[in-house]
């Protein structure tokens, strides 16, 4: 091989693996996206709607802001009763974001809890496969002046190109108060976005 030849193509290749280094940099948090022994980006609550006319208050809090080989980021979902009696809300799952798809569809909120696993990539936290999620309406109580948590663990989509996406990412669910035979009294949309970064 001619001896310029030869410099050009080891040129390019030097070009080409030079261009992908921050790709695979196996999480070190040099580009900012990836905290040092983290498997994922940080996640914040980058917006969050305003109160629905409701006597059910919707909230929402990071709880852990990182995924590491150990867990995925978690999210706290708090409904208060504003009310002074109780009230019934519905649907149980939904109200709280449990197997709620962001809008983009890459990325879901499961139940979260130690004795809970899911099928997910190692260190990656997307799923390998859907989450099935059976066609019923639950419904629970929540007492004058008192609230209902539950946390909720983040989760890539089996559609998501990689693990966990960085950017904004929306969630919406409606929220019910219904009746003791489970018919809507009112409702309102709710929701918030997180960003991943």
């Amino acid at each position: 091989m001619h001896p310029l030849r030869r410099q050009y193509v080891g040129g390019i290749g030097t070009a080409f693996v030079g261009g992908f280094a921050g790709c695979f940099d196996g999480g070190s948090g040099d580009d900012g996206t990836r905290p040092p022994g983290t498997g994922g980006p940080g996640i914040t609550v980058a917006a969050v709607d305003e109160d629905t006319d409701l006597p059910i208050r919707p909230s929402v809090e990071v709880v852990r802001d990182t995924a590491t080989s150990d867990h995925p980021p978690r999210l706290r979902t708090t409904l208060e009763n504003a009310s002074d009696e109780t009230l019934r809300v519905g649907e149980g799952r939904a109200v709280h974001f449990e197997y709620v798809t962001s809008d983009s569809g890459v990325l879901i909120l499961l139940p979260g809890g130690s004795d809970r696993e899911y099928p997910a990539e190692p260190d990656c936290w997307r799923l390998t496969e859907r989450i099935a999620i059976t066609e019923e309406y639950r419904t629970f109580e929540i007492g004058a002046g008192e609230s209902s948590e539950r946390l909720v663990d983040l989760y890539a989509t089996p559609d998501a190109d990689g693990c966990l996406p960085v950017g904004e990412h929306r969630f919406e669910t409606t929220v019910s108060v219904v009746s003791e035979d489970a018919e809507p009294e009112s409702s309102a949309e709710w929701g918030f976005s997180v960003l991943l970064e």
